[in-house]
């Protein structure tokens, strides 16, 4: 036991070292299988020299953190590295040390870069929470009526499962409103604060019942934020400026009261009555733009489901997918059957699984590979998407290039050959292909075939797109002795 102390401690202290030191830390945490540092001067490591550190598996940078992949003795490398330094999560080292000054040059490709690390940043800490959480709906879906029929649907352990996988991804606004707070230095609290404001009962209620509601005498419009994603990122983006901006004027002696009260005060209407709705408004354009494709009728309704399965992930995850899920209920409502939505929400539910297997194809970190397979096991299995949504797509970006390939390839398909589902089915495993039972056995081979190429397709387009595991940035020569003159100004 003393023995593999020594060796945490032994990795603990060289770590620290190679990164340039405590005096380089801003702040230092960890996930399941990584240390993650905010580094004053990222320029400093040399991946190659932290790789060769015994007990190191890999390093990445993503999401504006330095990340040293260790495995599952994470936890007792990072108390090392904390003890080592004399260092602590939540407080950053006041000193600053010399940072690269060197302007980044703004293109559209580095601010979609930012986004995305700045979304996967905010995701990626809650993915040991989708994982267990997907689990308990995956044991629901198995061994409850609509599989084994094992556990019965009015039995307190069905209805357990089912809270507790549901729990996990309803409260996303609270989750999120904290690790998007941190990535945005601002109150993690207040972060919470305003996630739990958007699912608030009353809130619900007022929405539910769709009753006319004000805020300070602006209308609000009636949105659901329960499972949402984007209202609450942008939310806490824009209370980052709001709440610093507080910080900043108002004097220390009431600082503690007036400032996050105001922050909360001057967010409600931006949240509630104009960013929250923003996802519905962006959503009813979209949405009805490819409706309009399935009124055309002929060539223009193949690419309008080709389209469905290509973007419905990406509307789901951004709360605009209701549009489609409305013109879904009322095309069965009015006809028993539906020849449009189903067929490219089919194919990009198959898409995502596919996207996993490629990404596991292709990740050579063992803990990774394990995660995208557990993915692939929640997906194709349990019918829960959002792991590998948020653990894989929007995390290493290419994959969802992979994704969206695969789902419009599936739902091209399945409109070329005219298929037709005559059975709702609400949820996204591989049952969701029995929505085609109930007309020809023509029909229900081509739409296990239409989502037999999405879940292909999409395997082998995020193996050949490969993943963005690391975001490297290279410095010229004259850029190093820059930086070495003024370390050496520093020191002298």
């Amino acid at each position: 036991m003393k023995r593999k102390k020594d060796e945490f401690k032994t990795m603990g202290v060289e770590i620290l070292k190679k990164i340039g030191g405590k005096e380089n830390v801003a702040s230092v945490t960890h996930c399941m299988t990584r240390l993650r540092f905010n580094l004053k001067d990222m320029s400093f490591p040399n991946d190659n020299e932290v790789k060769k550190i015994r007990g190191v598996l890999g390093v990445m940078r993503a999401g504006g953190q330095y990340q040293v992949v260790i495995g599952q003795t994470v936890n007792e490398v990072y108390d090392e590295v904390v003890a080592s330094g004399n260092l602590k999560q939540d407080k950053p080292i006041v000193e600053e040390r010399v940072q690269n000054t060197e302007k980044v040059k703004m293109t559209w490709k580095s601010v979609g870069s930012t986004i995305l690390n700045k979304i996967a940043g905010s995701l990626t800490p809650i993915i040991p929470m989708l994982v267990a959480a997907s689990m308990f709906k995956m044991l629901v879906a198995v061994f409850g009526p609509n599989m084994f029929n094992v556990i019965s649907e009015n039995s307190d352990v069905y209805k357990l499962f089912s809270l507790v996988g549901d729990a996990g991804f309803y409260f996303f606004p609270i989750i999120i409103g904290y690790t998007s707070a941190k990535q945005f230095k601002t109150s993690p609290i207040l972060g919470m604060f305003l996630g739990a404001i958007m699912l608030d009962p009353n809130l619900t209620s007022i929405v539910n019942a769709k009753k006319a509601f004000t805020v300070f005498g602006i209308p609000m419009q009636l949105v659901n934020y329960s499972s949402t994603v984007v209202p609450i990122l942008l939310s806490v983006w824009i209370m980052s400026y709001v709440e610093k901006f507080f910080n900043k004027k108002i004097h220390s002696s009431i600082r503690t009261v007036f400032a996050p009260t105001l922050t909360i005060f001057v967010m409600l209407p931006i949240s509630l009555c104009f960013i929250g709705p923003l996802g519905g408004f962006l959503g009813n354009y979209i949405c009805n733009g490819i409706l309009a494709f399935g009124r055309m009728g002929g060539f223009p309704a193949i690419i309008g489901i080709a389209l469905i399965g290509a973007f419905w992930e990406l509307l789901v995850i951004t709360g605009m997918h209701l549009v489609m899920i409305s013109a879904m209920m009322l095309l069965f409502a009015q006809k028993g059957y539906d020849n449009f939505v189903s067929l490219g929400s089919a194919a990009a539910s198959l898409s995502v699984s596919g996207m996993c297997l490629g990404a596991a194809l292709r990740l050579k970190n063992k803990e990774e590979r394990s995660l995208a397979l557990s993915y692939l096991v929640a997906g194709i299995i349990g019918g829960v998407t959002e792991p590998a949504l948020y653990g894989i797509a929007i995390r290493y970006k290419k994959p969802f290039i992979g994704m969206m390939i695969g789902g419009f390839f599936g739902g091209l398909y399945a409109g070329s050959t005219h298929l037709t589902a005559y059975v709702l089915v609400p949820i996204a495993n591989f049952l969701a292909l029995s929505r085609y039972v109930g007309g020809t056995t023509t029909n229900i081979i081509n739409g296990i075939l239409s989502g037999v190429i999405a879940f292909a397709v999409a395997a082998i387009a995020t193996y050949i797109l490969g993943l963005d595991t690391e975001n490297k940035l290279h410095f010229n020569f004259k850029t190093k002795m820059k930086r070495e003159r003024r370390l050496e100004k520093v020191n002298s």
